[in-house]
C-alpha cells in the first residue's frame, strides 16, 4: 500500500472510529437517562402498580349539652366480616373453583360462563362461613352473589361483611366460639348513639352515610384507593355543625400482589375524631318539657330561652322520633313510619301558626306607641264588638276593662277596640319591628321563611283586594292573615320582658367572647310606667285569677299570656292552645313558648289549660337549679 493509500485508509477509518463515538455517546446517553433520569418515574409507576391506599373516616364528634353531658356520642358497631385478601380466604375460593370445574367436567355439563362459575364458588364459600355464624346466633342470613362480586371488584382490600350490626350479646358469643384460625373474623368501627333517644330529636338531628370525600392533601393520592363510607350530617346540628364534627380521615398504604390483595402495610396515619359541640341545650329542662307533653300534648312545640344569652335551654318538637332508629342507617321501613306520622318537621323553627291572643302583646304597644291608647284607657266589653255586618265575639262580658285587666283576662272586644284605633299598619310595623316577619336565623338548618305579617299593602299585592276593618279586628287577636313560629313568639316574648328587641338566638353554647361581639339588641321604646303596666298584666295572667293559673311557680313572679287560635278547615276548625311567658317578672332570666295542637275538629282547647302546665314543668325544672332567682311576690308588686 503506497502512503497516498496509506492515508486515505487511515482517514476513513477515523471516520468510522468517529461514527462509532458519537453512536456509542448516543447509546450511552440514553443507557444514563433510562437508569438514572427515568427512574424515579419508573419506581413512581411500579409503586402505582403495587400500592393501594385504603381511607378509613375518623369518629364524629360527640355533642354536649351545656353542662358537659353527652347528647350524642359514638358507640361500637360490631360485625362478622371477611378479609377476602387471607390466603386461607383466597385457598378456599381457588379449591372449590377447581371443585366446580372438575364437576363439570366429570359430568359432562358445557362450562359457558367461567366467571360465573367463580362468583358461585365465590359465593358458595362465604356461604359456609356464614352458616357457621348463623348457626351460633341463631340467625337466618344469606349470602347475596352480586352483592359478593361488586364488593371483590369494587373494595377487594377492605372487609366483607357477613353479618353486619351485631348485638353485644351476639358479638361475646362469637369471640367466644370462633376458633382462632377462623376466616371469620369480629371487626369493630363506629355508629351513632343518642343516649336520649327521643329527647332533641330534631334539633339534633341525625346522619346519613356516603362515599368518603378524599382530601387532595392526603397521601398517596395517585394510588388506586379504596374507602369505606363516611358519615354526613342530615339534619339539625349534626347537619349544620357536620364540617367540625366530621373526624380526620385516616390513611393506610399497601404493597399487594399481583391479584391486587394485601401483602403488607407500609404507611399508616390513624383517623382523629372530629370536634365536640357543646350546645346551650340543658337537658333538665328538655327532659322536664318532655314529661310535660307526655301528659298534656301529641303535638306541637315548646322552647325555652335564657333571656340575658339569648341562648336555646330546651326545643322540643312533636310527633318526634327515636333517634337511635336511624343509626347505623335507616331503613325504608322506618323512614315510612316517621314521615306517615309527620315528625321529621321541627315545628319550633318551622311550624307555621296564627299567634292567637299573645299577640295582643303586639296589639297592646303598637297602640301604646302610637298614643291612641295609654295605660288607663277603659273600654267597655259586653260580650263582642260590631264591626259593619259582623258582630266579632269574646268569650266573656267583661265589662270595664283597662290594658293590665284586658292582658289579664284575654278580652278580645279590648283588643278589637285598640286595634281599630290603632289600625293594620301600626300593628304590621310593630311586628316587624319585633322581627315577626322574617326568620330569626338561629344557628340551625331548615328555618322557614314564609311567615307572614299582613299589611294593606301585603293583602293588595296578594290578593288584589282592600283591606277591611274585619281584617284588622282579627289581626288584633292575631287571627286572620298572620303566621308565625313558635320561635319567634318566644323571642317576642323575651324582647317584651326585657323592653328590648333582639334576634339571633343560639343552640350553641357562646363564649365571652361570642357574646360580646353578638348583635345589639333595638330599644323597644316604651317608657318604664307603660313597660311595667304590660308586665303587669302578664303577672295577673299567671295568678289564681287569671287564665294561666296553670303555670303559677311557689316563690317564682311568671308573666305570661295564653291564646287559643284557630285554623280554618273544609271540615271545620282545629284549635291551638298557646302560652308565652317569661320569669321572675322583675329580673327576667328565663322566657317559654309552649304550642299544643288539637288532635280533633271543633274541640274546645285552650292556653291556660293545655299549654301552661308544660310550661310550669319547665319553669320549675329552673328554678329547682337556679333558687337565687327566686323572690317574693310582693317585691315586684311594691315596684308598681
Amino acid at each position: 500500500m503506497n502512503p497516498e493509500e496509506k492515508n486515505k485508509y487511515q482517514g476513513r477509518l477515523w471516520i468510522f472510529y468517529g461514527m462509532l463515538a458519537i453512536l456509542l455517546s448516543i447509546l450511552y446517553s440514553g443507557l444514563f437517562y433510562r437508569q438514572l433520569i427515568e427512574r424515579e418515574s419508573h419506581v413512581d409507576q411500579e409503586k402505582i402498580q403495587n400500592h393501594r391506599r385504603i381511607l378509613t373516616p375518623g369518629p364524629r364528634g360527640n355533642i354536649l349539652d351545656r353542662e358537659g353531658r353527652v347528647l350524642v356520642a359514638n358507640r361500637s358497631k360490631f360485625s362478622a366480616v371477611v378479609f377476602l385478601s387471607e390466603d386461607q380466604v383466597q385457598k378456599a375460593f381457588t379449591n372449590h373453583y377447581r371443585s366446580l370445574v372438575r364437576d363439570y367436567r366429570e359430568e359432562g355439563k358445557p362450562i359457558e360462563n367461567y366467571t360465573k362459575l367463580l362468583i358461585l364458588s365465590r359465593a358458595m364459600v362465604l356461604e359456609s362461613y356464614l352458616k357457621t355464624v348463623n348457626d351460633l346466633l341463631g340467625r337466618e342470613e344469606e349470602v347475596d352473589a352480586n352483592a359478593i362480586s361488586r364488593h371483590l371488584n369494587l373494595n377487594p382490600l377492605l372487609p366483607y361483611p357477613l353479618v353486619d350490626n351485631l348485638t353485644q350479646s351476639e358479638f361475646a358469643i362469637l369471640l367466644e366460639s370462633l376458633p382462632v384460625e377462623s376466616p371469620v373474623q369480629l371487626y369493630v368501627s363506629t355508629m351513632r348513639h343518642y343516649p336520649y333517644e327521643n329527647a332533641v330529636s330534631h334539633a339534633l338531628g341525625y346522619v346519613g352515610h356516603s362515599a368518603l370525600e378524599i382530601e387532595s392533601n392526603m397521601p398517596g393520592s395517585n394510588l388506586k384507593t379504596f374507602a369505606t363510607k363516611g358519615s354526613y350530617g342530615r339534619n339539625g346540628i349534626e347537619k349544620r355543625f357536620d364540617s367540625n364534627l366530621q373526624g380526620k380521615t385516616g390513611t393506610e398504604i399497601w404493597v399487594v400482589d399481583p391479584s391486587g390483595y394485601q401483602v403488607e402495610p407500609i404507611q399508616r396515619i390513624y383517623p382523629k375524631k372530629g370536634q365536640d359541640i357543646e350546645l346551650s341545650i340543658d337537658i333538665d329542662l328538655q327532659l322536664a318539657g318532655e314529661q310535660g307533653y307526655d301528659l298534656y300534648g301529641d303535638k306541637g312545640a315548646l322552647i325555652a330561652i335564657d333571656i340575658n344569652r339569648l341562648e336555646i335551654l330546651a326545643m322540643l318538637s312533636r310527633p318526634d322520633y327515636n333517634l337511635n332508629d336511624t343509626a347505623p342507617f335507616i331503613s325504608n321501613d322506618v323512614f315510612k313510619e316517621i314521615n306517615e306520622r309527620q315528625a321529621w318537621e321541627n315545628k319550633a323553627i318551622r311550624g307555621l301558626y296564627p299567634p292567637g291572643s299573645p299577640f295582643k302583646l303586639i296589639t297592646a304597644i303598637a297602640a301604646l306607641k302610637s298614643g291612641v291608647i295609654d295605660d288607663g284607657t277603659i273600654f267597655e266589653c259586653d260580650g263582642g264588638h260590631q264591626v259593619g255586618r259582623r258582630r266579632f265575639p269574646c268569650m266573656g262580658h267583661h265589662g270595664e276593662m283597662d290594658l293590665r285587666s284586658a292582658i289579664q283576662k284575654s278580652c278580645n272586644e279590648y283588643f278589637y277596640r285598640a286595634g281599630l284605633v290603632t289600625g293594620p299598619d301600626n300593628m304590621s310595623r310593630e311586628a316587624v319591628y319585633m322581627g315577626l316577619n322574617k326568620p330569626t336565623n338561629i344557628n340551625l338548618p331548615n328555618e322557614t321563611a314564609r311567615m307572614i305579617t299582613p299589611s294593606r299593602q301585603w293583602k293588595r299585592e296578594r290578593y288584589d283586594q282592600p283591606w277591611y276593618d274585619g281584617d284588622t279586628a282579627n289581626m288584633s287577636i292575631g287571627q286572620g292573615f298572620l303566621t308565625v313560629t313558635p320561635l319567634q313568639l318566644g323571642m317576642m316574648v323575651a324582647s317584651i320582658a326585657k323592653n328590648e328587641v333582639y334576634s339571633h338566638p343560639s343552640i350553641i353554647k357562646q363564649s365571652p367572647e361570642q357574646l360580646a361581639v353578638r348583635p345589639a339588641p333595638k330599644p323597644l321604646g316604651l317608657p318604664t310606667e307603660v313597660h311595667k303596666a304590660i308586665l303587669d298584666g302578664m303577672d295577673r295572667v299567671v295568678s289564681p285569677t287569671g287564665t294561666a293559673r296553670a303555670a303559677i311557680i311557689e316563690g317564682v313572679t311568671v308573666g305570661g299570656k295564653t291564646g287559643t287560635a284557630q285554623i280554618n278547615k273544609k271540615e271545620g276548625n282545629l284549635e291551638l292552645a298557646w302560652f308565652v311567658g317569661f320569669a321572675p317578672v322583675e329580673n327576667p332570666q328565663i322566657a317559654i313558648v309552649a304550642l299544643v295542637e288539637g288532635q280533633n275538629l271543633n274541640e274546645s282547647f285552650g292556653g291556660g289549660a293545655h299549654a301552661a302546665p308544660m310550661a310550669r314543668y319547665v319553669f320549675q325544672a329552673y328554678f329547682d337549679k337556679h333558687p337565687e332567682f327566686k323572690a317574693k311576690p310582693e317585691a315586684f308588686q311594691s315596684q308598681l
